[in-house]
């Protein structure tokens, strides 16, 4: 996920039938080498400050164990030491994540694929540089990359990486997942009303008070800097936005994505933004990169088919025509205009 989404200011006191008031309180804290802000609607600082300690401590656990940047973290770990015949035992939540991560593989037929490191790498370089990689570079690269090559064996927790120099990035997926279990934790300090935006990847608990929902910015796709003119009211569930707004490079006068096509190896060249509201985080997350790499009507099929049921909105632009599709019942989430 990398494209615009903002969240509203809500209400900052409300009461509840003789309860204390439950007051807005904000943080924000880098982790995973982005802002992370939490919200949440408290009765008092003190357990607002508890419960956000809590939190951004979580966090720092999960970027120790989905980091890619880290060459110290559980995912580098298990890039370094597994390979052909070598399964490697590890935590459950870089499992579960990997778990995730292969389900959208299969069914994106390889638009979404973590196995992309060493893909990445090379485009990290190209964006630096302004050279594009070369083609022999490609080549190597994409020979460790394959979604079918990584094995889960469930009985044991175990992962086993069958190419020799595979190298996983969980970019297009840890975020999502690391917001769902940050407002897991602040819901067991007794914070429902709460929200977790990990940079642009959202994720939603119950509505602050009084108000049927958070209300989330859409940026438009042309002006990444502009304010957003539509907004999303959810509660209970998790957006995220991908596309090429920020992250890209240009190199003689053609426009990358930081999203890769595995197919190619490429960065993508189509300007367009996928937003998708699911139930949770780690869902959102990895639907909107796969609809991004597939593309205008093929990412909308991709995600009207997906069994997670979700609501998204597509648009692409080439040119001077710009094309919009919606999945689900997406337009009933827009706030009308004031």
């Amino acid at each position: 996920m990398n494209g615009w989404l903002a969240v509203a200011a809500g209400l900052c006191l409300a009461g509840a039938d003789g309860a204390a008031p439950l007051v807005r309180h904000e943080f924000t804290q880098v982790r995973m080498g982005v802002p992370v802000t939490i919200t949440v609607y408290a009765p008092s600082e003190e357990v607002a400050n508890t419960a956000a300690s809590a939190a951004y401590a979580r966090l720092r656990d999960l970027n120790l164990m989905l980091s890619d940047y880290d060459p110290e973290s559980e995912l580098m770990r298990l890039c370094r030491d597994s390979g052909p015949g070598k399964p490697i035992a590890v935590s459950r939540e870089l499992f579960d994540v990997l778990r995730k991560a292969q389900s959208v593989s299969e069914r994106s037929r390889g638009a979404f694929d973590v196995t992309v490191g060493p893909l990445v790498q090379l485009w990290r370089k190209a964006r630096r540089t302004k050279q594009l990689p070369t083609e022999d570079e490609l080549k190597a690269a994409r020979s460790k990359v394959g979604y079918r090559h990584v094995v889960l064996d469930e009985k044991h927790r175990t992962v086993e990486l069958r190419l020799t120099g595979m190298r996983l990035d969980l970019g297009g997926i840890a975020k999502g997942y690391a917001g769902d279990e940050t407002l897991k934790l602040l819901k067991s300090h007794g914070l429902s009303r709460a929200l977790v935006a990990v940079s642009g990847d959202i994720v939603a608990g119950d509505p602050p008070p009084g108000e049927t929902g958070w209300r989330i910015g859409v940026g438009p796709l042309e002006n990444a800097e502009a304010p957003p003119k539509t907004f999303l009211r959810i509660a209970n569930q998790a957006v995220s936005t991908a596309g090429d707004a920020f992250q890209f490079v240009e190199i003689d006068g053609k426009r990358y994505s930081h999203l890769l096509d595995p197919a190619t190896g490429y960065g993508l060249t189509h300007h367009s933004s996928v937003t998708v509201v699911a139930a949770d985080g780690i869902t959102s997350d990895s639907l909107d990169s796969a609809a991004c790499v597939l593309g205008g009507r093929r990412g909308m099929e991709f995600l009207r088919d997906a069994p997670e049921k979700v609501k998204a909105w597509i648009v692409e632009k080439a040119e001077t025509t710009e094309t919009s599709y919606k999945v689900g019942e997406f337009d009933r989430l827009i706030e009308p205009r004031r």
